[in-house]
């Protein structure tokens, strides 16, 4: 089973021949990401964070320690307050209308059960110990955004965080437009890498900095050093946990897939702007060569692109920045649309099957 987080609630689908929707959750409420371990489910809105032990079919609010100070308007385009939507009863549970931090994603800890982080608009992050019960934020990433005045394009906040990569103790963070964070205690402290000043100027820097730009991270399970960014100035590489950074592809991105047995092996989705031209490409040689990828798919695609890549077993889901849901083998590239009666995709996410 997997559980697709979209604008309009969680739906969950299984594969038999096709395809199907098995039941939907959280209807009404904008969906931006979903987290699931075992049977627990971790959903993430503008509206905070709501959560359900028992495989999605009810819902609790799990807003507790989720609180930011007010951060000032910044370097983006003004965009209308939002007052969130009314959710009504999800299988007896009413969920009220709310005005909690606004998730841009999250994820969990691989090696230490209940450790779950959301990172969030404007950019922080959140930290909880319980599963998600209750949440502490970490002050040095909010002190980072404001002594280096992060912000967003397309909204009046400062910046978001909307990507972690983990491996062992270590841990990254992506930030939009801010930089890379890292940090090597479980989390309990975050800090800029090396590679990254911090400086949100969509100009640069130059190599061996990483641009400010960073949408999605991905460390190898081979080292805690070996990490792929993409971002807005093109997808780059570090092998040195984020001191230095090579940029192994001039372009606009969101979303890299890095071969768990070969780093070598990576399928990138460019574009040549924001949402302009995009396509899936490959690479076998660590970068130094790419080749299409989208065997299936009419591309480029004029007014969108890949927004996220989700490994879940042998198969790869591509989730477009229109909405729409792809699905390859990764055994051979061919990839297909997927539940079109699905809308406006934002994550997608496995359900572990129920250990009896």
């Amino acid at each position: 089973m997997i559980c697709l987080a979209t604008d309009n609630g969680l739906a969950f689908c299984e594969r038999n021949k096709d395809w199907q929707i098995v039941r939907r959750g959280l209807e009404g409420q904008r969906v931006t990401s979903v987290s699931a371990r075992e049977s627990l489910i971790l959903a993430g809105t503008p509206n905070g964070v709501f959560r359900s032990e028992d495989e999605g079919r009810t819902w609790v609010e799990a807003h507790a320690g989720l609180s930011q100070r007010h951060v000032p308007h910044q370097h983006g385009v003004h965009v209308p307050h939002q007052h969130g939507v009314h959710v009504p009863h999800q299988h007896g549970v009413h969920v009220p209308h709310q005005h909690g931090v606004h998730i841009r994603w999250m994820a969990y800890q691989p090696d230490i059960p209940d450790l779950t982080f959301a990172g969030t608009e404007p950019a922080a992050i959140f930290i909880s110990r319980d599963g998600g019960k209750s949440w502490k934020e970490c002050p040095e990433v909010a002190r980072l955004r404001d002594e280096h005045g992060w912000f967003l394009p397309y909204s009046p906040a400062a910046g978001c965080v909307r990507g972690f990569a983990f491996h062992g103790e270590r841990g990254y963070a992506a930030v939009e437009v801010g930089g890379v964070l890292r940090s090597d205690d479980n989390s309990a402290s975050w800090q800029l890498v090396d590679g990254s000043d911090g400086d949100p100027s969509l100009g640069g820097p130059p190599e061996p900095f990483i641009y400010p730009d960073v949408h999605s991270l991905h460390v190898h399970p081979s080292s805690p050093d070996l990490v792929d960014a993409a971002t807005g100035g093109g997808f780059y590489r570090s092998s040195d946990g984020g001191k230095t950074w090579a940029l192994l592809y001039d372009c606009y991105c969101r979303a890299v897939w890095t071969d768990p047995a070969d780093p070598a092996h990576l399928i990138l989705g460019p574009a040549d702007g924001v949402a302009s031209n995009g396509r899936i490409e490959e690479t076998r040689d660590g970068g130094l060569t790419w080749k299409s990828a989208s065997t299936g798919l009419d591309v480029p695609w004029r007014r969108h692109m890949v927004e996220r890549f989700t490994q879940i077993g042998s198969e790869l889901f591509a989730v477009l920045s229109n909405g729409e849901l792809l699905w390859s083998d990764l055994s051979a590239l061919k990839w297909q649309s997927i539940l079109p009666d699905v809308k406006k995709v934002n994550a997608v996410a496995a359900i572990p099957k129920r250990r009896d």
